[in-house]
Order: structure tokens, then C-alpha cells, then sequence
């Protein structure tokens, strides 16, 4: 995070709900996981975005000293780069089995001047974590800890792309729930369903939820 007063970066949303911008998705993720990890007594729920953190409220009479708590976390994530952010605490983690035969793998590989098999060693030798909820019903935008295969989207969007595609596209890995047109990079598919609306909760992978790929074809 930069340097600026916490403050400035907190806005009411109602009267029920304050709206934190922080303008990357990297502390947005940190910001989420310490308000999961040190829970702030009259909060309800937490719910970030790409650049947005979403706190709601239990009741309006709690506003004030969550907003007071809310500031003092910033300033503390700002002066402390490790403060309690520990994935593993409180949170799932699956796995999901690929098979790495995407129209992209390639691509992807070439971008990054690597070898496709260096692509699904890479994806497959992480845990990645859900950093918020997006774009479709349990589409789950999956940040890794360092960054890793970090490329583009595609510079033409395909018209549908099918239920179970794993993708990556500007620093983030998904597996599309169900098919919709979109433009990220495929590298594989699963049979794994993301979202069910029979199953409780409906959404196999939720904010904070620790994702691990395991190739289906290796060793």
C-alpha cells in the first residue's frame, strides 16, 4: 500500500456499509485477509473487489468505531508488510484436477519465455487464493502469492468459452463456471463444477478459500 492517510480511502456506502479504495489488487487481497483474520466487532461481512474492499455492518450504531478500527488497520498495513496475513488461518483450501490441454498453453509460454511444461509446473507448484468473486456466479479470481504467470488477456475475446476452462490472464488463474464469452488465456479444463446452485453454498470456491491445480497427467 502507499503511504497516505487511511482515512481518505474509506467512504460510506449507506449507512450500513463502508467502501475502502485502495487501487490495486495486491492490498486489496491483504486488506481482506487481516479484516478475516482480526475480527472487528460489528462487522458483517467482507466483501472484496479488484480495487475496492466492501465492509458491511451489523448495525449503523457500529460506524463510528469500526471506521476508527478500519483506520488504524490501514496505518498498520502500511508501516508492516507481513502483518497477519497468514493464508492457512481459517480458510479452505481444494484441489482441483486439470488437464492441461488449452488452446493457449502455447501462447502462454511464449509470453513468458518459457516452456509449456514449465507453464503447468509453475501452476500447479502453487496455492492460490480466491481473491474475490466476479464477472459471473463463482467466477473466482485466484491471486498467487508472488505474482506468477502474470500475462495479458487476449487481444480478441472469444464468443464462448466452455464450463471447466482454466485460465490466466493479468495475474490472476480462474476456472470459468459455466459458458460465457470471455478473453482470458486457457491453458486446460476440469470437470470440476464451480458453481451449483443444489449445493451449500453454491459456489465451490469463496474469498479467502486457499485453490491448489494438480495435473491429471503427471507423474
Amino acid at each position: 500500500m502507499t503511504t497516505v492517510d487511511p482515512s481518505t480511502r474509506i467512504r460510506p456506502a449507506g449507512d450500513r456499509a463502508m467502501l475502502i479504495t485502495l487501487g490495486d489488487s495486491a492490498p486489496v487481497h491483504r486488506l481482506a485477509l487481516a479484516l478475516r483474520n482480526n475480527a472487528i466487532a460489528g462487522v458483517q461481512d467482507v466483501l472484496p473487489a479488484a480495487e475496492t474492499v466492501l465492509v458491511t455492518l451489523h448495525s449503523v450504531r457500529y460506524a463510528p468505531q469500526v471506521r476508527r478500527e478500519l483506520v488504524a488497520l490501514l496505518a498498520r498495513l502500511d508501516a508492516d508488510a507481513q502483518f497477519d496475513v497468514d493464508v492457512s488461518r481459517g480458510t479452505a483450501q481444494i484441489d482441483i484436477p486439470v488437464t492441461y490441454d488449452g488452446e493457449d498453453l502455447g501462447a502462454v509460454a511464449d509470453h513468458l519465455g518459457i516452456t509449456p511444461a514449465q507453464v503447468v509446473a509453475e501452476h500447479t507448484s502453487t496455492v492460490w487464493t480466491c481473491a474475490f468473486i466476479g464477472f459471473a456466479p463463482g467466477f473466482a479470481y485466484l491471486a498467487s502469492p508472488d505474482g506468477r504467470l502474470t500475462v495479458p488477456r487476449r487481444s480478441q475475446a472469444r464468443t464462448v468459452i466452455p464450463p471447466g476452462a482454466v485460465a490466466l490472464a493479468a495475474g490472476f488463474s480462474a476456472v470459468y463456471p459455466r459458458a460465457t464469452p470471455g478473453g482470458w488465456q486457457l491453458i486446460g479444463h476440469t470437470d470440476v463444477r464451480m458453481w451449483e446452485v443444489d449445493r451449500d453454498p453454491p459456489a465451490l470456491v469463496r474469498p479467502g478459500t486457499g485453490v491448489r491445480f494438480v495435473d491429471v497427467n503427471g507423474e
